[in-house]
């Protein structure tokens, strides 16, 4: 398929809104095996994100799914490929964060703590990553973030996402899959 970042996220996002599972890892699965989400990319810089988005209002969460959603697939658009290995922090824990801080509006002045809960969870969800090392992995990193993500959401927030039990199905397309290495190999 040879379609635009856009396109794809675009894609991303209306496949999103179409799940009403409380299971990030469950719409994941579902959107990630889709021919327009790549095996890597920039793609999961809005994915990941977005499916957190979509279980946390179909938890009950407070949120205009639709305009959660789009704000988070702009901000996604405007993370490039390969910031893991570029920048040393990884799109996918980057896209969750910017989830989290959509859904109590929290911007770079805000005083209410939501700031330094969303680095408390960044920087958990990256030291996680940097113990399993390179290289990169997005389908790894994304669950990683998930089930960082889903613990931090059920501890601070009124509603009760799905605990993911997550077993990779993506590993025999990926070149770099570090194998028995990763936690979530099957």
């Amino acid at each position: 398929m040879d379609s635009t970042m856009e396109d794809r996220a675009n894609l991303i996002i209306q496949a999103c809104k179409d799940s009403k599972s409380t299971n990030p890892y469950e719409i994941f699965k579902k959107v990630a095996s889709k021919d327009f989400v790549r095996i890597h990319g920039p793609e999961h810089h809005v994915l990941d994100g977005a499916c957190i988005l979509t279980a946390y209002y179909n938890a009950g969460g407070k949120i205009n799914l639709e305009e959660s959603l789009q704000k988070l697939m702009h901000q996604g658009l405007l993370m490039p490929g390969a910031v893991c290995g570029l920048w040393g922090v990884c799109g996918a824990v980057m896209s969750v964060g910017a989830s989290l801080a959509i859904i109590d509006g929290t911007g770079p002045l805000s005083t209410d703590g939501s700031w330094g809960n969303h680095m408390k969870f960044t920087s958990k969800a990256l030291e996680k990553l940097a113990e399993i090392n390179g290289p990169r992995c997005c389908k790894r990193d994304a669950y990683l973030s998930f089930k960082t993500a889903v613990e931090f959401i059920n501890e601070n927030y009124n509603v009760t996402l799905e605990v993911p039990n997550i077993k990779c199905e993506f590993s025999p397309y990926n070149e770099q899959c570090i194998g028995k290495r990763c936690p979530f190999h099957q």
